[in-house]
């Protein structure tokens, strides 16, 4: 017997041991999930850092509102108005997470300075550790690649808050290095594409640097800078109870150093369920333009999105992918900015036809997802809804937009390991009811 043959038989030994019937959850009071029935998280933990709103009390009653996403005690939507044109939106959003106050110009020119320096790699670790073992998995190359800067770091496991902060910020200005770089190893190793490796400039932002490393000619122009921009700003926190920032502070409850706790969230993120929604998305798309004749044609897309509700195309898992979110309900703040942005580069991209496809999407799931399913809450589009077809816009490659999220992410996993270093002293460990049968060992055994 093989062992992919021991491994499947085995499988069914598992399944049976491991199986908990879905009664006991509800017999004990357990939250499948930390989540109750209608999608509210278990209150784990206090933060400063940021706010989720998806409904309010009027009249001592709970209803749903539009969605508002805060930061640092700021609306989201107040933050990126607040920005001029060609200001570095993400690097000012990172200070103010990280320190908890919004720059002034002095601080704002030290902090700039202070990424652009710190916007490096140690010596021949683009050759040693990131060619080395390319893979299309660029989140698993990433996350071994933090734990390589580790062994380069003779503080790697102090984790006063000083240091810890330290470690923090040169990891939020090396992660666009880890991801293209990584992404230009695999096109090289894996798909015999030449490789062109460009250094970052310091006079760029982080979303500037993004585009011109990744591109071979190293152009691009001040609205898909800025659309880029406005991306990792909303994607860059969203709140405690998320599954890679929970993980982030999980971890660093543990004591365990920047490196290794970092590379935790990045394995969390990694998974479909959390930050490869936007790949379902364009997969999604690329079906419904595959089956859909007029893509500014409503009733088409309406007919055929009841079909993928209806389990009998695409995916056939009744789902569609951008729609819904685990806290809001009437609204996702971060779709809503983006979504202008969005229009923009379609504009500039001429790739109108395209986003009246995701409008059409956008108006008719909404409406087919609540006649034909049973749901607790309201349903509308999220970020990851336009997110893919942005990366898309901008010529990012599919393997590289949960990189991003990453690139983005790491400022609010910094912040929630300083505010954890900070505020708490005590290790997090939940506790699990056992509901196994206690049994004798058999003589014959």
């Amino acid at each position: 017997m093989s062992n992919e043959e021991y491994m499947r038989e085995k499988e069914a030994v598992c399944r049976k041991n491991d199986d908990i019937s879905p009664r006991l959850y509800d017999e004990y009071g357990v939250n499948k999930g930390l989540r109750d029935e209608n999608g509210n998280g278990v209150l784990a933990g206090l933060t400063n850092i940021s706010k989720i709103v998806s409904s309010k009390f009027e009249n001592g009653k709970k209803v749903s509102c539009d969605g508002e996403l805060w930061y640092r005690g700021y609306r989201i939507e107040d933050l990126i108005n607040s920005l001029g044109d060609n200001e570095p939106g993400f690097e000012k959003m990172a200070y103010l997470l990280l320190m908890g106050e919004l720059p002034d110009k002095e601080d704002m020119a030290e902090f700039l300075e202070l990424i652009g320096e710190c916007r490096t790699l140690p010596e021949n670790f683009d050759r040693d550790v990131i060619m080395k073992a390319a893979s299309e998995d660029i989140m698993n190359s990433m996350t071994r690649s933090i734990l390589t800067l580790a062994s380069y770091d003779r503080k790697a496991n102090d984790t006063s808050v000083a240091n810890s902060l330290g470690q923090c910020i040169r990891l939020i200005s090396e992660f666009p290095l880890l991801a293209v770089y990584a992404y230009h190893a695999y096109n090289y190793n894996v798909h015999g594409n030449s490789m062109i490796i460009h250094r970052p400039q310091k006079d760029l932002s982080t979303a500037e640097n993004l585009l011109m490393m990744l591109r071979p000619d190293k152009k691009f122009t001040a609205t898909e800078a800025k659309v880029l921009d406005t991306a990792l700003i909303l994607h860059m926190e969203h709140g405690g109870g998320n599954n890679s920032t929970f993980t982030t502070r999980v971890v660093t409850s543990s004591g365990s150093d920047t490196y290794s706790t970092i590379a935790a969230a990045m394995a969390s993120l990694k998974g479909p369920k959390h930050g490869g929604a936007n790949i379902k998305v364009m997969q999604m798309m690329e079906d419904i333009r595959a089956h859909v004749g007029d893509l500014t044609d409503y009733d088409e897309v309406e007919a055929y999105l009841a079909k993928i509700i209806d389990k009998e195309a695409f995916d056939r898992k009744g789902l569609v992918y951008g729609m819904g979110h685990a806290v809001y309900s009437l609204s996702d703040p971060r779709e809503r900015i983006f979504k202008g942005y969005v229009e923009k580069l379609a504009a500039e991209k001429g790739r109108e036809d395209d986003l009246k496809l995701y409008k059409n999407v956008e108006e008719a799931a909404p409406k087919l997802i609540a006649k034909k399913r049973r749901i607790f809450k309201g349903v509308s589009p999220n970020v990851d809804f336009y997110s893919g077809f942005v990366y898309e816009m901008l010529g990012i490659p599919q393997e590289l937009y949960t990189a991003i999220f990453a690139a983005a992410r790491i400022v609010g996993w910094s912040a929630h390991r300083i505010e954890e270093l900070i505020c708490m002293d005590k290790i997090i460990r939940p506790a699990y009811m056992s509901v196994m049968e206690e049994r004798s060992v058999p003589i014959e055994k």
